[in-house]
């Protein structure tokens, strides 16, 4: 374990910063692989039927690839980089005389992104907003900031605990609902009479089927907002993207802001371990690795088959996929810094550094380029035309592209032009936007 005095000091060094805006810049470039297909295809098609986007030997790479490295996981490393950051800005308030003004600057901070994330959901439409759940997960995350590491990382997993429990019991109710319901067809092929309880068991299968094949009622509520949100009409577009928030995601806000707040917390722990921020040894960063990655990604695998089955199966991810989602971050944060050890990886992943600092901005840029431009009836309307590789390829793409802005940009400004303005807003005064030294080389 790193010593205290380390845990509680500024942040220091070159090399500590840039890996933070290393993984900072993988986390929200990466995060667009998976937000592309909620713009791009229709929900029914994405949730309920996924073989029906285009199930070529490409198509299933493209989304096995991405639900079992990247689903769930750069969001994940975003929350990792939150519990860290909280320990960057908050190091001076650690100390018993430090600055009120911290702890004003803190909240003023995430009450501001609270505001843009709210913009990003009613002005560019994006229903999978995550700054606003991020911004209320850490209003409460500045209280814990003295609490030891290892406290931290147990109170970290209660939501990944929360979901293993409620998981296991709705598993628990459908394997037995599936031993019933094979009991009932040993009798039918006996030409056994069927109870009442056997009927109603043979019913209840049968509405699951019926819910597998076409998603439900909500699922079908759905689509018809989607049928006339991409119609054309700039108001029916509107009302389709901020209704999809009010009605399917607003409700599962407590259950957002509940998962991103106990990251939030295993970030803080990893802060004071010393390991988010490159402190630890390469040996170190290699066992945590294949310690995270070896069971997540069989986790993983195991649940990305569960849900291209048509089946209603019981699906071991309705409890395990929380606390295998932390472990392939975590393993990704010991991935990134494993690298970042040596001269040649520093170098490979330098680019990276620039969307690190811009991240705020090129989250934004995504939902203009994918809801204003490429899937929008008035833009390129591409929307329900691309399978899977199609999705993945174009996301690459357009990661590639800000990729090479963000290093473009960086060189003649001092921040994204979002992060100007928020700081600006943060610390209620205006804060540099070019560099006053010429950026090097």
């Amino acid at each position: 374990m790193v010593g205290e005095a380390v845990t509680i000091a500024p942040v220091t060094g070159k090399a500590r910063i840039e890996v933070l805006d290393i993984l900072r810049g993988i986390a929200i470039l990466g995060i667009f692989f998976m937000n592309i297909p909620f713009m791009a295809a229709p929900i029914a098609k994405l949730l309920v039927n996924i073989p029906s986007l285009g199930w070529s030997p490409r198509d299933q790479a493209s989304w096995y690839a991405v639900q079992i490295v990247l689903e769930g996981t750069q969001r994940g490393l975003l929350e990792l980089l939150f519990g860290a950051g909280m320990m960057v800005l908050a190091a001076k308030a650690m100390k018993p005389d430090g600055p009120v003004a911290i702890a004003d600057l803190y909240w003023r901070r995430n009450l501001w992104l609270i505001l843009f994330g709210l913009f990003d959901v009613f002005v560019l439409l994006w229903p999978g907003d995550i700054l606003h759940i991020y911004g209320l997960a850490a209003l409460l995350l500045f209280p814990f900031r003295k609490l030891g590491p290892n406290l931290l990382l147990g109170l970290g997993m209660a939501y990944a605990l929360f979901t293993a429990v409620t998981g296991g019991l709705q598993y628990a109710e459908r394997v037995d609902l599936i031993g019933k319901v094979h009991a009932v067809h040993v009798k039918q092929a006996s030409h056994a009479a069927l109870s009442i309880e056997d009927k109603k068991t043979l019913e209840e299968w049968r509405k699951l089927e019926a819910k597998r094949r076409t998603g439900g009622e909500e699922t079908k509520q759905i689509a018809e907002m989607e049928k006339r949100g991409h119609s054309g009409s700039v108001i029916d577009y509107a009302r389709m993207n901020i209704g999809a928030w009010i009605g399917f995601m607003s409700p599962y806000l407590l259950f957002s802001v509940s998962e991103a707040f106990c990251v939030m917390l295993i970030g803080i722990a990893l802060w004071k371990w010393g390991v988010i921020q490159g402190q630890r040894s390469a040996g170190f960063y290699l066992a945590l690795m294949l310690l995270c990655y070896v069971p997540a990604i069989l986790l993983r695998w195991v649940a990305a088959g569960e849900m291209v089955t048509m089946t209603p199966i019981a699906r071991t991810g309705w409890f395990s996929l929380e606390f295998a989602r932390i472990g392939m971050a975590i393993g990704h944060v010991a991935l990134i810094n494993l690298v970042v050890k040596s001269a040649t990886g520093r170098t490979i992943l330098a680019p990276f550094k620039a969307a690190g600092r811009t991240a705020f901005s090129l989250y934004f840029l995504q939902q203009i380029i994918g809801l204003w431009i490429l899937y929008a009836p008035w833009g390129l309307n591409l929307w329900a035309r691309q399978s899977w590789s199609d999705m993945l390829g174009t996301a690459l793409l357009v990661i590639i592209g800000q990729l090479v802005l963000a290093n473009l940009w960086v060189r003649a400004f001092a921040n994204g032009p979002l992060e100007w303005a928020w700081r600006s807003l943060a610390y209620v005064r205006w804060q540099p936007f070019r560099h006053r030294e010429p950026f090097p080389a």
